[in-house]
């Protein structure tokens, strides 16, 4: 089996995997030559090269995401050449969290922006007790975040598709408008047709108390301009770490507003995390193998 990793493991990582797998080739991306294409079992990771391996004919049983949403990938392709997919769901859960806190933390308290002279600014500090959150997507991301918030005394409603109770949240709904009197939303679903734009003139305008708006999620969710128009009035600043274009265009507005932090698609940076994705992705390429060779 000749697996291609486009995202690196540690040697010390794959040596076990190597010696209880002897027919199992561990090809670096650096090592990669294209006429091997057609020898390819395995993907590690994606990029440019996976695309157009599996552009031609090709033998990739198996391709390993290194994040918890697939919307990026050519999903219909893989139906159509029978290629398995698996997500690292929940690896990024914590520093995602983490994140998010600490956003929201940095506003309500005056830590943003950083003081360039001596000015009083209590008028706009606020307090995470008895506030209301709205969090849209309920996985194992949302879930985390609501159980945080909650922590300080927040009172958290969750949106999904289903609006099936969880513990880890105060109720849970299908509602998109909700958050009508929310005081701070966030968002980390995935991006699927439904939800381009889900963020637009019409959400943000039908906001009634100024909320915190949190983006973790993906981008294009978020209508850019509506979000911008929104930032005068409707919303009292916005933690941003993804946008519709990466690495967002020097032109964009975003970059000359005070009441914004971003970042550049950092929230999900997680400590070990090459021994977290080989903890999931060897199991899984083992069990490819037993399904292809069953005793």
């Amino acid at each position: 089996m000749k697996i291609l990793m486009l995202f690196g493991l540690k040697p010390e990582t794959v040596a076990p995997a190597k010696q209880a797998h002897p027919t199992w080739q561990f090809i670096d991306k650096s090592d990669y030559k294209p006429e091997m294409a057609g020898d390819i079992d395995v993907i590690l990771g994606w990029n440019a090269t996976g695309a157009q391996i599996i552009a031609q004919p090709n033998h990739v049983k198996f391709v390993q995401a290194m994040s918890a949403g697939v919307d990026y990938l050519p999903l219909a392709e893989f139906t159509k050449q029978g290629i398995q997919l698996a997500n690292v769901s929940g690896i990024h859960a914590e520093a995602i969290a983490e994140y998010v806190i600490a956003g929201i933390l940095g506003f309500a308290h005056g830590l943003f922006p950083v003081a360039t002279r001596w000015n009083r600014v209590t008028d706009h500090l606020w307090s995470l007790q008895d506030a209301q959150a709205v969090v849209y997507g309920t996985g194992h991301i949302g879930t985390l975040i609501a159980k945080h918030l909650r922590q300080f005394g927040v009172k958290v409603t969750g949106v999904d598709r289903h609006g099936v109770a969880k513990s880890e949240f105060d109720a849970v709904t299908t509602d998109k408008m909700v958050a009508r009197h929310a005081d701070i939303v966030v968002n980390v679903m995935p991006l699927t047709a439904e939800t381009h734009h889900y963020y637009d003139a019409a959400f943000f305008n039908q906001l009634e108390n100024q909320p915190l708006f949190v983006n973790v999620g993906r981008g294009p969710s978020v209508d850019e301009v509506a979000l911008v128009n929104a930032l005068d009035h409707q919303l009292k600043g916005a933690v941003l770490d993804v946008f519709n274009k990466e690495p967002l265009p020097d032109t964009s507005p975003l970059w000359q507003l005070p009441n914004v932090w971003m970042t550049p698609h950092i929230s999900g940076q997680v400590t070990h995390l090459r021994q977290q994705v080989a903890d999931i992705f060897l199991p899984n390429v083992e069990q490819l193998e037993k399904n292809r060779h069953p005793q």
